[in-house]
């Protein structure tokens, strides 16, 4: 007798379990599904077809490979700054390009534009986004196109702004301006990201609602792009749909799960590595070989968002075609959650 209402209580605690299991799940898909619908205009935003037109673009021979200071890199620059303002960002100083000192008396161009926050709060908070564009242009004859590197995170920084953009527009607001910076000349010894922060450093980089200095200490975190496109060098379980981030540590604890916070509650189920391949040398390594080095040197948060190096980087074949388009949709779908979180 004792033992049948033992099974009955148990029976009846696992079904009240079960229940409280069911509307929690229903819950959560409630909320997933609001904030969702809350950030379809800005998904809708990135597409397959454009992503590729913009990659294509770059890496078409009329760019002739990007180089710094080259004529194919001018026209790149030139690109840029009309998707700037097609995007709605504002001018930093007397337009969007601002030159970048190279050897034999060149110069190459980075691209500036912010995106204001709220005017309430964001007076003293900038964050920048930066996606180097140049490449290695011509050599011997050759075209190498860039299309990973770093085409296709020039192309995530410009979906990324366009979001942003359009989220604003619909009267969201954030706590901090973003600054996005397309860097030229990361293949010069990363001279773009240099040149940049000689502006900061100097009082050059003015905000251009206010005309103040955008100073060190005002600037809360960093977050660089490079080599984003590709799903040819996969971390150790082969799926293709993964992303790697560096730098999570440089960040207050608080934030430091955040990117696998939005993979859950975006439903984007990506796979996420911390590490550069889980190799804590290359890890230290990978992590200043890009424009983020020189803000980590000045003591800013950044981070570094990347594919990994492939058997394509610095080659020729790195073309358009080597580009997986959907993953890399679902890439900035991840970027575009966790750095509207951290603003």
């Amino acid at each position: 007798m004792q033992t049948n209402c033992f099974k009955k209580s148990t029976i009846y605690t696992l079904s009240l379990v079960a229940a409280a299991l069911m509307v929690l799940s229903a819950a959560e898909a409630s909320a997933q599904n609001l904030t969702a619908r809350e950030h379809q205009p800005a998904r809708r935003l990135v597409t397959r077809s454009t992503l590729e037109d913009r990659i294509s673009f770059m890496c078409d021979s009329l760019c002739e490979g990007r180089g710094s200071g080259e004529r194919g890199g001018g026209i790149a620059a030139i690109w840029l700054q009309r998707e700037f303002k097609r995007i709605g960002l504002m001018e930093l100083g007397e337009g969007y390009g601002h030159a970048v000192p190279l050897r034999e008396a060149k110069y190459g161009r980075n691209i500036i534009g912010m995106l204001p926050g709220s005017k309430a709060t964001s007076r003293d908070r900038y964050v920048i986004v930066g996606a180097h564009y140049d490449h290695l242009g011509t050599l011997d004859g050759k075209i190498y196109p860039g299309a990973d590197a770093n085409a296709s995170g020039t192309a995530a920084l410009l979906s990324l702004a366009e979001m942003l953009s359009i989220y604003k527009d619909s009267g969201k607001t954030h706590d901090s301006n973003v600054i996005f910076v397309a860097f030229d000349a990361k293949e010069h010894d990363m001279a773009g990201s240099k040149a940049m922060w000689h502006m900061i450093e100097n009082g050059m980089l003015e905000d251009p609602q206010s005309g103040e200095p955008i100073t060190k200490d005002k600037i809360s975190l960093m977050v660089n792009i490079d080599q984003i496109g590709c799903t040819i060098s996969p971390l150790s379980s082969g799926r293709k749909d993964y992303i790697i981030m560096l730098g999570t540590e440089s960040l207050k604890p608080s934030k430091r799960d955040m990117l696998s916070l939005c993979n859950r509650m975006f439903a984007i189920d990506m796979e996420i590595d911390l590490t550069y391949y889980g190799s804590r040398n290359f890890t230290r390594m990978f992590y200043r070989l890009s424009d983020q080095r020189i803000f980590i040197d000045n003591g800013i948060p950044a981070v570094l968002f990347t594919s990994g190096i492939t058997m394509n980087t610095n080659k020729t074949r790195d073309n358009a075609q080597t580009i997986d388009s959907e993953i890399l949709r679902k890439r900035i779908f991840l970027m575009y959650h966790w750095l509207e979180k951290m603003l």
